[in-house]
């Protein structure tokens, strides 16, 4: 266990994935924007007039930031923490709701998107990426790690 915590690799290793994944999942969602804009209007929490709009705010962000992480940027962390959790909240609410709706988390090509029914399955995924930043911010602490002084705020 000690070792997972003093490895700058591991450190380095997950990091760069969950930036991958994010940057993967921005372009998936900028290549078909109004895919994704009829997902974020599956959900009903905003006006429909508001969809577009934040299918692109959420797609670049999720781009900006997961290039940010991967390069080890100060300010991508928090901000994919702090996108994960409104998914978080989102999957949640839509599973309480009963919703059988895609998550447009990777666009249409994805499995989930074909069969739906899957908005557990993208909420355990979530949860898997929330405890990969929680390591991440744990091995910053344990040693003394400050991302690179380019602020992304």
């Amino acid at each position: 266990m000690k070792f997972l915590f003093s490895s700058k690799k591991m450190y380095m290793v997950i990091r760069i994935l969950l930036g991958l994944v994010f940057v993967g999942s921005g372009i998936i969602k900028m290549s078909d924007l109004t895919y994704f804009s009829k997902v974020i209007a599956a959900f009903a929490i905003l006006p429909l007039d508001l969809s577009y709009p934040f299918s692109v705010i959420i797609s670049m962000a999720e781009l900006i930031f997961g290039v940010g992480l991967i390069i080890d940027v100060k300010g991508s962390l928090g901000a994919i923490s702090l996108m994960l959790l409104a998914f978080l909240v989102v999957l949640s609410w839509a599973i309480y709701m009963g919703y059988d709706i895609d998550c447009g988390c990777f666009g249409p090509e994805d499995p989930e998107a074909k069969v739906f029914s899957s908005l557990k399955g993208s909420l355990l995924r979530d949860v898997l990426f929330i405890i990969q930043a929680i390591y991440l911010y744990s091995w910053r602490s344990k040693n003394d790690y400050l991302p690179s002084s380019i602020n992304v705020f």
